[in-house]
């Protein structure tokens, strides 16, 4: 998106100062729906800059407005605002004002779509299973633990996680480990062992590396050069029908049929197999005797 620069400076990063950028934004007058039907059609046609930005700026206060729906998830403000700002250069460039729906309407989708993204990509505890179920549960669980007045960690009643799984069409098990899961938040691995030691010992350095070291590395490069080596020595033993046919069925990445190849020769499908696995054996065995 071309215009995307002329938001990229420090009143338009969120970023940079939350505070300052809520006032900046504060100023954009709204659109009425005759200069945002005009602005959204001028748009989809030249696919301007200036345009856009008018466009953009005017709905800057819908996205801060949507995100403050998601404050009590304690992630980051700026960084939700960045990507529901994201979510409206989206809709921007699939809007289609012929269609006769407000931009604002068709814009909130795609808003609170970029946001939700973001806070299930976030909360990790939550990605484990993200069934569009679950997302539901996610994000209605909260709003009506909010409305019983049970935002603490406690565990629920019976009843009320049996009235919430009703309410939301999920199973009660589902209700009991989504509360679960959003009561305990991650916790970091550098958190020090003991604050008052000066080593600064943290819990991430008590974590064996499992990748394999260099020498591991190293010997798994030269088994599988050496091995390569191999298969295109005994391919040389291989006539170039039985070449041809062997490439055709095992090294493309839309394999031919076997129907296929037997009408290129003009040979049964059952011979076209048997040349195919007959190939086989030999680079097998070839590479066998090497070993």
């Amino acid at each position: 998106m071309k215009y995307i620069n002329a938001l990229s400076n420090t009143d338009f990063s969120p970023e940079l100062n939350l505070s300052r950028y809520l006032q900046t934004v504060a100023r954009f007058p709204m659109l009425s729906q005759e200069e945002e039907l005009y602005l959204t059609t001028a748009y989809k046609k030249t696919k301007g800059q200036n345009v856009a930005c008018k466009i953009i700026t005017s709905h800057l206060k819908l996205v801060v407005k949507i995100v403050s729906q998601y404050k009590g998830y304690k992630l980051s403000l700026s960084e939700m605002i960045s990507e529901g700002n994201l979510g409206l250069l989206n809709a921007l460039e699939k809007f289609d004002p012929e269609k006769g729906y407000r931009f604002s309407t068709y814009a909130m989708w795609w808003i609170r779509a970029y946001v939700q993204k973001y806070i299930l990509n976030s909360w990790s505890l939550v990605k484990i299973g993200t069934t569009s179920a679950q997302k539901k549960l996610f994000f209605n669980l909260r709003k009506i633990k909010n409305h019983l007045e049970l935002m603490d960690d406690r565990q629920l009643s019976d009843n009320i996680i049996e009235k919430i799984a009703t309410s939301l069409d999920v199973s009660s098990q589902e209700v009991r480990e989504m509360n679960q899961r959003m009561s305990g938040r991650d916790g970091s691995l550098n958190v020090a062992i003991d604050a008052s030691e000066e080593s600064g010992t943290e819990l991430i350095d008590f974590l064996s590396d499992k990748r394999p070291n260099q020498e591991e590395v190293l010997e798994k490069a030269q088994i599988t050069n050496k091995r390569r080596g191999l298969f295109n020595e005994a391919v040389k033993i291989l006539n170039p029908r039985e070449k041809d046919i062997l490439f055709k069925r095992r090294m493309l990445d839309k394999a031919l049929t076997l129907d296929e190849i037997s009408k290129m020769y003009n040979i049964s499908k059952e011979r076209v197999r048997q040349i195919e696995l007959g190939s086989i054996k030999k680079i097998q065995k070839v590479v066998a005797s090497a070993q």
